[in-house]
């Protein structure tokens, strides 16, 4: 067994290495976050434009229409990582919000290590054939005249798996910061 002289540098030293990487987790998911962000405005006024065109002028144009659908899952998917970033999930909260900060963080540390990593492991996993398979045949839209990307829009699953992974990994290891700073402060 080291001696403790020597194993706390090495444990902060790690906690700081695993600090940083939770740093840049948490900025590449405020970037994507406040990037499909913008992308919902565009998906309104394109919202707005389609119904203005098919109920006054008659006009439909299948490639706008399918183009709502396609930033629809640019906007959830991706952004997942974002809203767990900022705690915007919905969580059955029978005792969370009154918990103390340390129960908070063990909640928090179980459910990502237990649940949330799992769940994109196997996301990830599970999705890659079916992307696979779209990526081979260069899948477009069954409608004519239908937009030609739905392999891409189909890469976003892996995106969304990878992004809210590694958003819970840097929850984790916040959870587990907070758990050690709670535990330094005990008598």
């Amino acid at each position: 067994m080291l001696d403790n002289r020597w194993s706390e540098p090495y444990e902060r030293s790690m906690m700081q290495a695993l600090s940083k990487a939770a740093d840049r987790i948490d900025r590449l998911n405020l970037v994507v976050g406040h990037s499909v962000m913008w992308l919902t405005i565009v998906m309104v006024l394109v919202q707005a434009l389609v119904v203005l065109l098919r109920y006054v002028f008659a006009i439909g144009f299948i490639p706008l229409q399918e183009s709502i659908w396609f930033m629809h899952g640019l906007v959830f998917l991706p952004g997942a990582g974002f809203t767990l970033l900022k705690n915007g999930h919905v969580r059955v909260d029978i005792y969370y919000r009154e918990a103390a900060v340390e129960t908070r963080a063990l909640i928090d540390l179980i459910g990502c290590v237990v649940f949330l990593l799992p769940f994109c492991a196997l996301t990830f996993v599970l999705a890659s054939p079916y992307v696979a398979t779209s990526w081979a045949v260069l899948e477009r839209s069954r409608e004519v005249g239908g937009l030609p990307g739905i392999f891409l829009l189909k890469s976003v699953l892996l995106v969304f798996a990878v992004l809210l992974g590694l958003q819970a990994l840097s929850l984790a290891i916040r959870s587990a910061e907070r758990m050690r700073r709670s535990a330094q402060q005990l008598p």
